[in-house]
């Protein structure tokens, strides 16, 4: 049985990556994270609506600066919800992503983004402050570095920057089962090897390409994360933050907002329309 449950989730694993051909193999430990404990996100909830962070106080306010915010992997604006409400509080202009599950294709969400991000910064007359939890940074990285001129910000919550897969089996699973339904829908994953790290679209270029320099990134992680492995979110080309939550817990969390406050305050001083 125990051989049987270890083959299991080499397959698993495997399968998140390529079920077609396998060209990417696996990290060389497999790491399950911890989902049970991401249930602590509604603790960490209740304590962010008590806390005076949540009534704008003691923080520095905006001055009206536009903020796009982009949702993780499964979820959509809804997840950002509260997040949204909090920036409007205290001086910014937030807008969702336009997403309602963040499951498609990686090269048309950025596109459908890009035009978002193109519309809010004709609108508002300055460039974009973006925030991206977990799969949602992977985008803001790219926008980044495709239209750096329409961006005065990125701020990372729990996301790989530099490796999108580095990831608990179970969530590389949830991936490979979107693929399938991408695979009988589309022949994009044939032709571009969507959601695997052998993507070889425009977006996957914007990704990992070199981050533009004149654009400040913030990278907010958790050692406490049990979706995404937390050395994942270091990287040397971003300010890196620690907090201590859950990954989902990230949207939610008092310490994050308050790092929020304090950055978008830092980085959108001098974008003024």
């Amino acid at each position: 049985m125990d051989d049987l449950s270890s083959q299991v989730s080499r397959d698993v694993e495997v399968a998140a990556f390529d079920p077609t051909t396998a060209r990417t193999p696996p990290p060389k430990e497999r790491w399950w994270g911890d989902h049970l404990r991401e249930l602590r996100w509604q603790l960490e909830f209740a304590r962010l609506v008590v806390d005076p962070v949540f009534r704008g106080e003691g923080v520095q306010h905006g001055t009206g600066a536009p903020v796009l915010t982009i949702p993780g992997f499964l979820a959509g604006d809804a997840s950002l919800t509260v997040m949204r409400s909090w920036l409007a509080r205290i001086g910014y202009e937030p807008h969702p992503a336009g997403i309602i599950a963040n499951v498609d294709c990686s090269d048309r969400a950025l596109n459908a983004l890009e035009r978002r991000l193109e519309t809010i910064t004709a609108r508002e007359g300055r460039p974009v402050a973006l925030i991206g939890h977990s799969r949602g940074a992977h985008f803001a990285k790219a926008l980044a570095t495709r239209r750096p001129e329409l961006v005065a910000s990125v701020i990372s919550l729990g996301s790989g920057l530099d490796t999108p897969f580095d990831i608990s089996v179970p969530t590389q699973a949830a991936v490979a089962l979107v693929r399938e339904v991408l695979t009988r829908t589309s022949d994009r994953v044939a032709q571009n090897g969507c959601f695997t790290a052998n993507c070889r679209c425009g977006f996957a270029r914007d990704y990992a390409a070199e981050f533009p320099r004149q654009v400040p990134l913030t990278s907010i992680y958790s050692k406490e994360d049990g979706v995404v492995r937390w050395r994942a979110c270091v990287v040397s080309y971003a300010r890196c933050v620690e907090v201590t939550g859950s990954h989902v817990g990230l949207a939610f969390n008092r310490l994050v907002y308050r790092e929020l406050a304090q950055t978008l305050a830092r980085d959108t001083a001098g974008a003024a329309p």
